[in-house]
């Protein structure tokens, strides 16, 4: 499963709609609306739809789960990571625990531009989008506190900002795919790229095309196979020239199901993103799981490190690279870190409001 990259989202789709009832409660799908809702840009939208999947029952242990950028609640549901997870007997074996996996504003159905106001939409940024899951899950759901909230790339990011935010809301967090640092680095510079190559396509045309614009499938191709898909990994797979035009012009081929606003939005969301001034507000149990190849959150750098240091009671997993491990898009894989996903939940203190 990689989530992140939208040009996937249509085959994430039909592998989470595979996934059978036999292997876990299932989903339900629900909406709510966020009435008067202000955006950090001080606009308001009188009716924010928020679009929600839960699995399991209100009576189990609430845990909220956040997808990443592109994806929705139905990426979630990959056998990747709900089929190593939600099962019998599994980590968040979904008989005793009441899963809530929100799609984010700009996501799947969710409000978002394409729904009708194209630019006319508020810039939303991931402090909205946070403080929208919080609103869907207290004043939505009626829940009072969570047991873990646990997100994956885009999920990971603002999973550090519940912590921050709300720090007395979940007893564990588990970002994956991230880190607290500003975004900043390559991970900006290839976004901005991307961003930019779409917005100067002229059948962007400002927001008004009447097509996709072409050029939208070369700049996220482009970005996917920079920042995405491990080292190891590619040079496994495309050790000649031969079988690298192969991966391209396969990638090249699949068809683009993200619209042009609603992707500008999803990624711009992350340009003000910066986790790091407030790392000592955490008071919930942390896990990070991040993998050793991310090209994205790269462990050279020291600056997680550096951040694991200023958390209470935190602590890092750091996935090995391998042929078998996917960089940025590793964690989309339960297998890698089941274990440590059942630990924390055997020992993280249980807390109250």
């Amino acid at each position: 499963m990689r989530a992140s990259c939208a040009v996937l989202s249509a085959v994430l789709l039909s592998i989470a709609t595979s996934a059978t009832a036999a292997d876990y409660p299932a989903p339900k799908q629900g909406d709510w609306i966020a009435k008067d809702f202000k955006f950090h840009t001080g606009e308001t939208m009188p009716e924010l739809k928020l679009h929600y999947t839960t699995i399991g029952e209100p009576s189990g242990q609430p845990v909220l789960v956040l997808h990443g950028t592109g994806g929705s609640g139905a990426s979630m549901l990959s056998p990747a990571f709900a089929g190593e997870l939600f099962g019998a007997g599994q980590p968040l074996d979904a008989s005793k625990y009441y899963i809530v996996i929100p799609d984010s504003i700009g996501h799947g159905k969710s409000s978002k531009p394409s729904d009708g106001m194209k630019t006319s939409f508020p810039k939303y940024d991931y402090d909205d989008m946070v403080e929208a899951q919080y609103r869907l899950v207290t004043e939505g759901l009626g829940i009072k506190h969570l047991r873990l909230v646990i997100g994956n790339s885009m999920g990971g990011m603002h999973t550090w900002l519940w912590g921050e935010k709300y720090p007395k809301a979940m007893d564990a967090l588990i970002p994956m795919a991230s880190q607290p640092t500003e975004m900043a680095s390559r991970n900006w510079m290839m976004r901005r790229i991307m961003l930019d190559t779409i917005r100067n396509d002229p059948d962007y045309n400002g927001g008004n095309y009447t097509s996709q614009p072409r050029m939208m499938k070369y700049a996220i191709t482009a970005y996917g196979i920079a920042s995405i898909g491990g080292t190891l990994a590619y040079q496994q797979q495309a050790p000649t020239a031969a079988k690298a035009d192969k991966i391209v012009d396969e990638r090249l081929a699949m068809p683009i199901t993200a619209d042009a606003n609603d992707f500008v939005y999803q990624w711009a969301s992350s340009q003000d993103y910066n986790a790091g001034e407030k790392l000592e507000q955490i008071e919930a149990t942390l896990l990070l799981i991040n993998s050793a190849d991310d090209e994205r959150n790269p462990p050279e750098t020291g600056l997680t490190d550096a951040a694991m240091k200023r958390i209470k009671n935190g602590r890092l997993y750091l996935i090995p690279a391998s042929t078998e491990t996917r960089g940025h898009g590793t964690t989309g894989n339960a297998k890698f870190y089941v274990e440590q996903v059942r630990q924390l939940l055997q020992t993280a203190p249980q807390r109250t409001m």
